[in-house]
């Protein structure tokens, strides 16, 4: 009986989180151990179908980069990174496509649909979502920064009921143009400001930003995070997550939340409990 007393007050703990966020949008940035294990694959879709069913709007942009690596060491192909962001040539450019979009993206969908989701898969080039220039291409080839964001096609799909799964590979603008390799953490920092969502989230493998003694950071603002930028306390691969959520918040988005997604259900702990469980980042 008390197993089912605690299951009635985390309902009802979610009730006014729920009420609070019907209808809107939230961008989530799918990625990291998450997009690997396999038990959490199956939480992590249980978490988006969920939230699509209680009345939200969730929107999922996903990485891939360690399948893109996985085959294109398979097929002997060499990569290279550039302070981190790969160097994408034209024949890299063509698998890291087939990756996100013909097989990251479309087990990603698979995974919704299971769970009662109703997902879509799209990329940046479909009806133009998303347009890119390039990063630098001397130096980086098709890895590109976006120029623009259409987000027709993704109401489009909202309105219908259905949950857009995006592959960040963005339309170059010309005939016969490749397209540009997008870092995922940007695409849904972008995506969000165009949407104007309510909330974007990205996934980790951190429990979020943690201070100079490794303890978990609840809450920051903007001028703290860059505080802490400065003094060195977020460094490595920490600095693009919370750069992307400060983009997205001068963009007019509420929140940004930086969360672990190792943890079971991870999504809806931060979106549905009073104290969540990772760093939330506002204005």
């Amino acid at each position: 009986m008390q197993n089912k007393i605690e299951t009635v007050k985390t309902l009802l703990e979610a009730l006014p989180y729920i009420n609070k966020f019907r209808d809107d949008i939230i961008v989530i940035k799918y990625g990291g151990s998450a997009q690997t294990s396999e038990d959490l694959k199956a939480k992590f879709a249980q978490d988006i179908a969920l939230l699509r069913i209680v009345g939200m709007k969730p929107v999922v942009v996903h990485g891939g980069g360690k399948s893109i690596t996985s085959l294109l060491s398979d097929l002997s192909i060499s990569t290279e990174f550039i302070d981190g962001q790969r160097v994408t040539t034209k024949e890299v450019m063509r698998i890291a496509e087939m990756v996100l979009c013909g097989e990251v993206n479309k087990e990603i969908v698979s995974m919704l649909n299971s769970q009662g989701g109703k997902a879509i898969g799209i990329s940046g080039k479909d009806a133009d979502f998303i347009k890119a220039v390039p990063k630098d291409s001397q130096k980086f080839g098709y890895t590109g920064v976006i120029e623009d964001v259409n987000p027709d096609v993704v109401y489009k799909i909202l309105d219908d009921g259905m949950i857009p799964v995006i592959a960040p590979i963005a339309s170059g603008g010309s005939l016969g143009h490749p397209g540009f390799n997008i870092n995922a953490d940007l695409a849904a920092s972008q995506i969000a400001v165009a949407l104007s969502a309510r909330k974007v989230l990205f996934l980790t493998d951190t429990p979020g930003v943690l201070d100079k003694n490794k303890k978990l950071i609840n809450t920051l603002t903007i001028a703290k995070t860059q505080e802490l930028k400065q003094d060195g306390t977020i460094n490595g691969g920490m600095v693009p997550k919370v750069d992307a959520c400060i983009e997205a918040l001068k963009g007019g988005v509420k929140k940004a939340h930086i969360i672990d997604g190792r943890v079971e259900h991870s999504l809806l702990l931060e979106i549905l409990t009073n104290s969540g469980i990772g760093t939330c980042i506002t204005l």
